[in-house]
């Protein structure tokens, strides 16, 4: 069992020293995800990649902290928790008060932002964050696909071998969730029952 497996599960059975053992062996690794996820965003951002790691890195053990299997699961996890900082900024910068009364533009398939691609309209980064989330209910393994191509900056292989898929299987995967993110983009959702 690695150093960082048994850091973290002396966290998870309440050490209070292990997460600050923890950091600097996950640090550089959380550095270059959160490098990864700012380089996607709008340039003039105010978030910094030093603070996406560390605000993160409270989310994922402040309260009760989960179970992480490894290594692999815990920086998926630390994805995850960036994304979602990431996405609460977006809305915030959002909300009315700060000038957020814009309307949604949509994205046909040439918009659908590729791997790599900067999200500079923070109207895009929400809708995209909407689809995923749909997608999340209709297809986890999917879901988790993209997060890490688009929002951790793995490659294919990368990613394939995080989710432990053959390679083959991940980009059939993602040429079919590709397709159905332009859907989910183009088409507006369905609305709520009873509503």
């Amino acid at each position: 069992m690695s150093q960082a497996t048994q850091l973290m599960e002396a966290i998870s059975d309440g050490d209070p020293q292990a997460a600050a053992q923890l950091l600097p062996l996950v640090y550089d690794q959380l550095h270059k995800i959160a490098k990864s996820q700012m380089a996607q965003e709008r340039a003039g951002h105010t978030l910094q990649a030093t603070a996406l790691v560390h605000d993160a890195y409270l989310r994922l053990l402040g309260g009760a902290p989960d179970r992480w299997q490894n290594r692999r699961h815990f920086i998926a996890a630390a994805a995850e928790a960036m994304r979602r900082i990431l996405v609460e900024h977006a809305r915030r910068k959002k909300s009315f008060k700060r000038g957020g009364g814009r309307e949604r533009v949509d994205l046909d398939d040439e918009q659908l932002p590729a791997i790599s691609s900067p999200c500079e309209d923070v109207d895009e980064l929400l809708a995209l964050n909407d689809a995923l989330e749909r997608l999340e209910k209709e297809d986890p393994a999917k879901a988790e696909l993209v997060k890490l191509l688009y929002f951790a900056g793995l490659n294919l292989e990368q990613a394939a071998t995080a989710l432990d898929i053959s390679r083959t299987t991940a980009y059939r995967q993602w040429i079919f969730t590709r397709a159905w993110l332009c859907n989910a983009l183009t088409v507006p959702p369905p609305p709520a029952p009873g509503s």
